[in-house]
């Protein structure tokens, strides 16, 4: 496939890009651009497209009621924000789309198995892809708190079932601690220790290529239910991106779902929207040692390189200009007019107090 035009804003570090059309029916690639898309990245909270996935199979399995509910532990609570005690699977499943909530979504991981996110990626061939650490287990391997990881030099290589084992251990490694003992040692490693390459051996991670896949199947091509695709749409749309997109601008997007995620150094953005006139399209970007630690304020750089990549892909998507409607002028005497002097009389009235908490 051509290559990725050029990013049109800097962006340090290590880059990733695919940008395809996919057809519906066979999910083959129309046309893509790319850039180094088959090198591995770490994938951030993008990965959590593929807990939802999982999540909606055990569902139509009838593993897993949407009403289902769990508490926040000192096992199962990661890092940042978190739910309250009783939420639903199904309110996790949105919290941990549109908020990002690694609790929640730890919480999904570990109640469908760490090995059925695994199978996501395995079940289409996607072997150079990792999907199976619930969040909080990325961090308590870089902070060096899981003995499991520390004792072994094969769970980098590690498939199949020695990787389901090795990530059982780590994962009850990784239950042992509070999560702010875990972010004051990840804190030290951060100051001190970081080095890019301690990423790609504890996060989950993909190439843009495959990850790009993964959402072509999710989205066009799920194996579920028509409850659980209204779930998914519902949920998935939420996430982040639509509305940096150009083609949104355009007034060119029917339907959209994806997800960002951002770590030290780190930046993802992935997604899947159908366009207005009937095409499809996929999208993953990925950075990797960004000079900047907090990565965030580089979104509108990635995603002028995701736009870029869509106009190499289905055509320029020029936005709309904004339509301005010129105010009718008030007549004296008319509705208009009397509704207006009596809005004005009532504002000068003086407010009621409030009483205080």
């Amino acid at each position: 496939m051509p290559k990725a035009p050029a990013p049109p804003f800097a962006l340090s570090g290590r880059l990733g890009l695919w940008v395809a059309q996919v057809d519906p029916v066979t999910l083959n690639v129309i046309r893509a651009v790319g850039t180094n898309p088959d090198s591995e990245f770490p994938l951030a909270s993008t990965y959590k497209q593929a807990v939802l996935w999982a999540l909606l199979k055990k569902f139509d399995q009838g593993e897993v009621s949407p009403t289902e509910r769990f508490d926040v532990t000192r096992s199962n609570q990661s890092l940042g924000a978190y739910p309250f005690d009783g939420t639903t699977i199904r309110d996790l499943s949105t919290r941990m789309i549109q908020w990002s909530d690694n609790t929640a979504t730890d919480i999904i991981h570990r109640r469908v198995g760490l090995q059925s996110v695994q199978d996501i990626a395995d079940h289409l061939g996607l072997c150079r892809s990792r999907l199976i650490m619930p969040t909080r287990n990325w961090w308590v391997m870089e902070a060096g708190l899981s003995d499991t990881f520390n004792g072994t030099g094969r769970w980098v290589t590690a498939t199949g079932e020695e990787r389901a084992r090795l990530a059982t251990l780590i994962d009850e490694d990784a239950r042992q601690y509070r999560s702010d003992f875990i972010q004051r040692k990840l804190d030290g490693y951060f100051d001190h220790r970081y080095q890019p390459a301690d990423d790609l051996k504890t996060h989950n991670l993909s190439t843009p290529y495959e990850f790009s896949t993964l959402l072509a199947h999710e989205y066009l091509n799920p194996g579920l239910s028509a409850r659980a695709v209204k779930w998914q749409r519902d949920v998935a749309q939420k996430g982040f991106g639509r509305y940096a997109l150009k083609a949104q601008a355009a007034g060119n997007v029917a339907w959209f779902g994806g997800k960002g995620g951002n770590g030290w150094r780190i930046l993802t953005y992935s997604g899947y929207f159908q366009t207005k006139d009937g095409r499809h399209v996929v999208y993953t970007f990925m950075q990797h040692g960004a000079n900047e630690t907090y990565t965030m304020p580089n979104t509108r750089r990635a995603f002028a390189w995701i736009n870029a990549g869509i106009d190499a892909v289905i055509g320029v998507q020029t936005p709309r200009p904004k339509v301005t409607v010129p105010k009718e002028p008030v007549r004296p005497g008319s509705d208009a007019a009397r509704a207006k002097a009596a809005a004005v009389k009532g504002a000068a009235k003086p407010l009621p107090s409030s009483p205080q908490p």
